[in-house]
C-alpha cells in the first residue's frame, strides 16, 4: 500500500501564524504535526508515501527532506504540486499518477488520531480484502459541522473481538447536515482502492466549488460497492484553530518519555517535577519545570515558571514570568510579564515584556485575526 498525506491547505483559522508558516509545519511537543501523520504511516508499515503541497511547498519539502534520515531508510517521500485547493477527491485525481493501481491511505496533514493504523492497514491490503473503501468515525458534539456517516444496523452477532471497534458497513454520507442521523464525522484518514479515481471523476464541485471526499465516498455507495467504516477508540484532534492546536499538543505530551540531554545545563536552584524533556544545549536558571513539557534547544529559562502542558521551541528566552499550557515558538523572548500566561500559542521571533515606559499603557503590533487578553490593574 501506499500513503497519501494532504498537506496543501492555507490554514485561514490559525492566521496570522500561517501568514508566515504552513499550517502542517506548527509544532507539537516540538514536532511538526505533518510528521505525526507521515509517522503514523510509517509505524503501519507504508514507506511509499506522496505528499499533495500547494503554495507553500518549499518550506514543507526542506522541512521534510531535513528530517528524512531519522525515518527508515527504505522511506521514499514523494511531493505532488496540486495547483489549486479544489477539494480531498481533487487532491486524490491530482494524486493519481503517483498511486497508480494500488491501494492507498489518505491522510489530512493537520489531523491528530491517538491510535495506530497497522492492523487497519493489514485488513484492507490483505488479497481478497472484499470492500473498496474504509472510512474512521469519532463521535463529535455538534454533527452539523463535519461529514457525517449514517451506518446500517449492525448485525445481530458482531464478529469483531470484544475490544476491537466493529466494522460497519456505511449507508450513506452527509456533509454538514443541519438534521444529522447521527454524531459520527469522517476523521481525516481515508483508505481506498483505484475505484476512488473512477468516483472522482463523476462528481461534480459542491456548492463551494470543491470537489468533495464525501460525494466521492457516496458515489460508490451508490454504484454498489462495499464501504466500511470504524470507530476511533483513541482521540481525533483536527488541528485547525488554536484550541485545538493546544489541545493536540497536550495529548502528545501526555505520551512523551522523560529525558535532559547531555548538553542541556540545569542549575541546582531548579525545580522539575513530573515528565519534562530538556533538548540539547538549553540551560535552566533558578526556574521551576513542571511536566509534562518541553523545553527545546538552546533555550534559556531564567528564574522562570513553566506549567504543564506547555511546549517552548528552540532558541527562545523565558525569563521573570511564569506560562502554562501554552506553546511557544522559535526565537522568541518572553520576559518581565506580570501574572501567568496560560492557553497562548506565541509564534517565532515574538517579543512578550513589561515596559518601564511612561506613560503606562499597553503597546501592541498584532497581525490580522489575533487574540489577546490583558490582565486587568
Amino acid at each position: 500500500m501506499k500513503g497519501l498525506i494532504l498537506s496543501g491547505g492555507k490554514g485561514t483559522r490559525l492566521r496570522p501564524l500561517t501568514y508566515t508558516r504552513a499550517k502542517q509545519l506548527l509544532p507539537l511537543a516540538n514536532k511538526p504535526v505533518l510528521f505525526y501523520a507521515i509517522e503514523s504511516l510509517l509505524e503501519a508499515g507504508i514507506r511509499d508515501i506522496g505528499i499533495i503541497v500547494g503554495d507553500t511547498f518549499a518550506e514543507i519539502e526542506a522541512t521534510v527532506r531535513e528530517a528524512q534520515s531519522s525515518w527508515p531508510e527504505d522511506t521514499k517521500i514523494t511531493f505532488i504540486q496540486q495547483d489549486a485547493p479544489l477539494g480531498l477527491a481533487h487532491a486524490v485525481k491530482t494524486a493519481q499518477p503517483f498511486l497508480g493501481d494500488d491501494r492507498f491511505v489518505m491522510f489530512l496533514g493537520d489531523n491528530l488520531i491517538g491510535e495506530s493504523l497497522a492492523e487497519r492497514v493489514r485488513e484492507f491490503d490483505a488479497p481478497g480484502c472484499p470492500y473498496r473503501c474504509h472510512i474512521l468515525l469519532a463521535e463529535v458534539e455538534d454533527p452539523s459541522q463535519f461529514g457525517i456517516a449514517e451506518l446500517e444496523p449492525m448485525p445481530a452477532h458482531n464478529p469483531a473481538p470484544v475490544d476491537a471497534p466493529a466494522l460497519v458497513r456505511v449507508r450513506r454520507l452527509i456533509e454538514k447536515p443541519k438534521r444529522p442521523p447521527s454524531n459520527l464525522a469522517l476523521v481525516g484518514v481515508y483508505f481506498f482502492d483505484p475505484t476512488i479515481f473512477t468516483a472522482a471523476d463523476a462528481i461534480r464541485p459542491s456548492t463551494r466549488g470543491e470537489l468533495e471526499i464525501t460525494d466521492a465516498i457516496q458515489w460508490l455507495i451508490d454504484a454498489g460497492h462495499d464501504v466500511r467504516a470504524q470507530r476511533l477508540s483513541g482521540y481525533w484532534i483536527d488541528t485547525g484553530k488554536m484550541e485545538d492546536i493546544l489541545d493536540a499538543n497536550r495529548q502528545v505530551l501526555l505520551n512523551m518519555t522523560e529525558s535532559i540531554a547531555p548538553t542541556a545545563r540545569i542549575s541546582e536552584d531548579s525545580s522539575l517535577t513530573g515528565i519534562v524533556v530538556i533538548e540539547d544545549g538549553a540551560v535552566i536558571e533558578n526556574s521551576v519545570i513542571r511536566g509534562p513539557a518541553i523545553i527545546g534547544a538552546r533555550t534559556t529559562l531564567r528564574n522562570a515558571y513553566v506549567g504543564p502542558f506547555t511546549s517552548i521551541y528552540h532558541d527562545v528566552v523565558i525569563e521573570t514570568c511564569e506560562i502554562e499550557f501554552s506553546i511557544v515558538l522559535e526565537h522568541s523572548v518572553v520576559s518581565n510579564v506580570r501574572g501567568r500566561i496560560e492557553e497562548s500559542l506565541i509564534g517565532r521571533h515574538a517579543e512578550v515584556h513589561t515596559s518601564a515606559l511612561k506613560p503606562r499603557a499597553h503597546k501592541l503590533m498584532l497581525g490580522d485575526h489575533s487574540r489577546v487578553g490583558i490582565l486587568p490593574s
